[in-house]
């Protein structure tokens, strides 16, 4: 799988889960929903997205 698709694979997790947090558990879960969507939004400017990083460094291929 190419790193663009883990990307958007963990980003969409991120986001259904903490939704599903946010409406069981805690309104503040919507605080990390915002986080992930801002830095979409950057990486989308800048072409820096630190899960990239991260994935490089657990040995994913490009």
């Amino acid at each position: 799988m190419a790193m663009e698709r883990y990307v958007r694979a963990v980003a969409g997790s991120f986001v259904l889960v903490s939704l599903i947090l946010a409406r069981v558990h805690s309104p503040y879960w919507l605080f990390f929903t915002a986080f992930v969507g801002l830095n979409l939004l950057q990486s989308a400017f800048t072409g820096f997205c630190p899960l990239v990083n991260i994935l490089r460094k657990l040995g994913v291929q490009e």
